[in-house]
């Protein structure tokens, strides 16, 4: 589009300052002709540019001339260019357009904060998986498809396998949009009216219907994830658990722990940890630091501990026997 070649040259030539005609031509793709009558309109739209002729002419912009295409302050330029990882961008397909998008950025911003904007780019990194976390699962079906989906603005039917299950179930939902949480793809979708979460790693299948979306009236994606959030994070953790950890082992412990910790840890060594889980079989993550690790209280969680602790040895002591088998849970 004409507007669309007007706005590039006028940042490329404050950018660059005088461009031989030419050099621009082939930039847009378009003949010499159109780029000098390009210039033409944008005299006639009041920005003074100006051609000179001859082996070290070219097109120029009046010196001082500036247009703050972006109005962006110097810090809001630099928060565009706080890059997080581009794996998110990667599973939508639209890694290459944040490079385009950002040169084109840079190319509009004023000359002063360019440095600090370039400045940013180079020096900090947003990476949103946590350490600790281990690979994010695949997603079971393209994000970039299920994007399309989502943007169609009809419902979805969706073949989905809640956790811990083998078998997938069948939902019809209206959709508010997508989330990335630390790795994870989440569609976001009213189901009957209600908002609720679906781990793209867990979809077996999207499709869409040819029904209209019917979303709950004056409530966005982000209303609509911040409910969900809540309820996630705020789920009741009603056993408390009292364990000491060994001090050489207690960063690590709270950076792998740090959501179930209630109260900062006291005592020497070892220090003395107040926890919270939602049931007694969520400790069994403290396996995860034997001996470590001790749960001083309730009994009801040591003896699960102690059941599940005896279940792995046997397991392994067959192993080691030269039987190797399957322990039963000791729960079942």
């Amino acid at each position: 589009m004409k507007s669309d070649r007007l706005l590039a040259i006028l940042l490329l030539l404050q950018t660059r300052g005088r461009v031989p005609a030419r050099e621009l031509a082939d930039r847009l793709e378009v003949s010499v002709r159109t780029v000098y009558r390009d210039v033409e309109s944008l005299s006639a739209a009041g920005v003074p540019v100006y051609a000179e002729r001859g082996r070290h002419g070219g097109i120029a912009l009046l010196p001082g001339y500036r247009t703050d295409v972006t109005g962006l302050t110097a810090d809001e330029a630099r928060a565009l260019f706080v890059l997080a990882t581009r794996s998110t961008l990667a599973d939508l397909g639209l890694d290459g357009a944040l490079g385009s998008a950002l040169r084109k950025v840079m190319a509009a911003l004023p000359a002063p904060h360019r440095p600090a904007a370039e400045a940013t780019s180079r020096r900090i990194l947003v990476d949103p998986v946590r350490w600790l976390g281990g690979p994010a699962p695949a997603p079971a079906v393209d994000v970039g498809e299920l994007q399309s989906a989502v943007f169609a603005d009809r419902r979805l039917r969706l073949r989905y396998r809640h956790g811990g299950q083998e078998h997938t179930r069948t939902y019809t939902v209206d959709p508010y949009g997508l989330v990335a949480k630390a790795g994870v793809w989440y569609l976001v979708a009213d189901r009957r009216a209600r908002p609720q979460l679906f781990r793209a790693d867990r979809m077996a299948a999207v499709t869409v219907t040819t029904d209209a979306v019917r979303r709950r009236a004056g409530v966005e994606l982000a209303d609509a994830w911040e409910v969900l959030r809540r309820d996630v994070e705020q789920r009741p953790a009603d056993v408390r658990v009292t364990a000491t950890v060994r001090r050489s082992r207690l960063d690590l412990f709270l950076r792998f722990l740090g959501s179930a910790v209630a109260a900062p840890p006291t005592g020497g060594d070892p220090a003395t940890v107040e926890l919270r889980f939602a049931d007694p079989r969520a400790a069994r993550t403290l396996l995860a630091f034997g001996p470590d690790v001790e749960v001083r209280s309730p009994e009801e969680v040591r003896a699960d501990l102690a059941e599940a602790a005896a279940a792995t040895a046997e397991l392994y002591g067959r192993a080691r026997a030269g039987t190797p088998g399957t322990v039963p849970d000791p729960a079942s």
